[in-house]
């Protein structure tokens, strides 16, 4: 049955698209439930992090043919919508692929914050091959990801970067040998370093970057990030940091 499921890791939501005989194409459901279980995520105070993932054999083979000829613009945001709310993700996001991740999903891998892969990992846009004009903000993502000429040679060339390929042109953070379970396992506990940091800071410094990486001078970014720099120097949590730490210094108790 094709579903998202959806495990707690102590602090790591784990996403999984579960569709394996459809190679975990989205449907108009699937993504609204991919939207929801973000949501959930969010939402769920004791989560610090989310990893995404499909069902071996694939990551995500893109949108679901039949619904996205069918398709007209609700239709298409619609679809668009699971891979949109893990771009949104207020939380640190990890993506996990460990098959070919084509088209829209080629847009959730690039929706996560990084990416993780294994050896079976395939990067393919193929909208054009497909007849079809990229969608999803595929072109902005991908160019911020890789650059111009890598998403020119993606999208317009119909390159397919394998795993390596993709760790090279900086679209793969790290690729774990191994099968689809070290995958998963490498990138929970990557993700769950963010256990060790308070939450709400997390989620700040994370809107922060987004605001940043927008910014013309680096003048710009002191002025935005001063001010969440000193509600965090306000904070409980700072002050109990702050005197473990000067605690561990002074040796005392």
């Amino acid at each position: 049955m094709a579903e998202i499921k959806v495990e707690r890791l102590n602090s790591v939501a784990l996403v999984t698209v579960h569709d394996p005989d459809k190679r975990n194409a989205l449907t108009l459901d699937l993504s609204a439930d991919l939207a929801d279980a973000v949501a959930d995520a969010e939402a769920d105070e004791s989560v610090h992090a989310l990893v995404v993932t499909g069902t071996p054999p694939a990551f995500c083979a893109g949108a679901n043919l039949t619904a996205l000829g069918e398709a007209r613009e609700e239709g298409l945001r619609a679809i668009y919508e699971g891979f949109l709310a893990v771009a949104r993700c207020k939380l640190p996001t990890v993506a996990a692929v460990g098959g070919a991740a084509v088209g829209a999903g080629l847009n959730l891998a690039l929706a996560a914050d990084l990416r993780f892969a294994n050896p079976k990992a395939r990067f393919d846009a193929r909208f054009l091959r497909l007849g079809i004009h990229p969608g999803g903000g595929m072109t902005w993502m991908l160019q911020r990801a890789v650059g111009p000429q890598q998403a020119a040679a993606m999208t317009l060339f119909s390159e397919i970067l394998d795993a390596h390929a993709a760790e090279k042109a900086g679209l793969v953070h790290r690729v774990v040998d191994g099968d689809h379970a070290a995958l998963v396992a490498a990138a929970v506990e990557f993700a769950a370093a963010t256990a060790e940091v308070p939450r709400e800071l997390l989620i700040t410094t994370k809107r922060t970057m987004r605001a940043t990486r927008a910014l013309a001078a680096h003048a710009e970014a002191v002025n935005t990030e001063v001010v969440p720099q000193l509600a965090s120097l306000e904070s409980p949590e700072f002050a109990a940091r702050l005197a473990a730490a000067q605690t561990r210094i002074t040796g005392t108790k």
